[in-house]
């Protein structure tokens, strides 16, 4: 009867231990954590509507534009370049001597004020072929005769339409005319008829006696004067037909030629 008394007290501390174990695990166990909380979500700020300018600006706007000064697209080119062919149409004493239609080439620069004034500077070259009868009076089988000038002045341009215009040209000019004959049979020494005096060989009353007056050279100083019609091109450029008048003198003799031409100007 001890022994069973002594097994049922074991029992009961054994029973007791476990639950006491059992309650110190549950106690050390920690309980797994909470999710955290979110955070209340803050609202969005407006953003405020941007401001439309008001009719003060735009007026003050208005007034600093109209107040700067507009420029105003130039309507002409600040520089104009020519070049032309044509033929001669002499006048005067040099009509005597020298027929009509030699060849001659032009060019020229003009610098403009605006779009109807402009200073214009020509070079023209111009062949002066000599009369039969003037080889006559040489008697030389045949010659070669030219003139260099060189001439500035104002031009006046006239715009007519958006194609079509003209300009007027007036000034002063330096001229160079020279020349040769070949197999001349002057004899030196005798009287000077008209082609000589006109041929600036003839200083006195009879031809030199070296053969200086084979040759001729000379110096002159004149004017000229003329005008043109422009024909407006796709590309900028212009044709353009011009007519003037050139008449130099110097030590007694003249050289007047009347240049017709036709050419480009740009």
């Amino acid at each position: 009867m001890i022994g069973k008394f002594a097994k049922a007290t074991a029992l009961t501390l054994l029973s007791g231990i476990i639950l006491l174990g059992a309650r110190a695990f549950a106690q050390a166990t920690p309980a797994s954590p909470a999710p955290p909380a979110q955070a209340p979500a803050q609202p969005a700020t407006a953003q405020p509507p941007s401001a439309s300018p008001s009719v003060a600006d735009q007026e003050a706007a208005e007034e600093d534009s109209s107040s700067r000064p507009r420029v105003k697209p130039r309507d002409y080119k600040n520089w104009n370049y020519n070049a032309g062919i044509g033929a001669g149409l002499e006048s005067g004493t040099t009509r005597n001597f020298v027929r009509e239609g030699g060849y001659l080439g032009n060019v020229g620069v003009a610098r403009n004020a605006n779009k109807y004034l402009g200073l214009r500077a020509d070079f023209i070259a111009a062949d002066l072929p000599l009369r039969q009868s003037a080889l006559a009076l040489a008697q030389a089988g045949s010659a070669s005769s030219y003139l260099l000038a060189v001439t500035l002045g104002p031009i006046i341009n006239l715009p007519v339409t958006k194609l079509y215009g003209g300009y007027v040209l007036f000034g002063g000019g330096y001229y160079h005319r020279a020349g040769s004959l070949d197999s001349d049979t002057a004899i030196p020494g005798s009287s000077c008829n008209p082609f000589f005096q006109w041929w600036g060989s003839c200083a006195n009353v009879s031809i030199p006696l070296s053969g200086s007056f084979v040759n001729s050279s000379q110096n002159q100083f004149g004017y000229d004067f003329g005008g043109g019609v422009t024909r407006k091109m796709p590309s900028g450029a212009e044709i353009y037909a011009e007519f003037r008048f050139t008449h130099g003198s110097g030590n007694s003799t003249t050289t007047d030629v009347r240049p017709l031409t036709i050419g480009v100007r740009w």
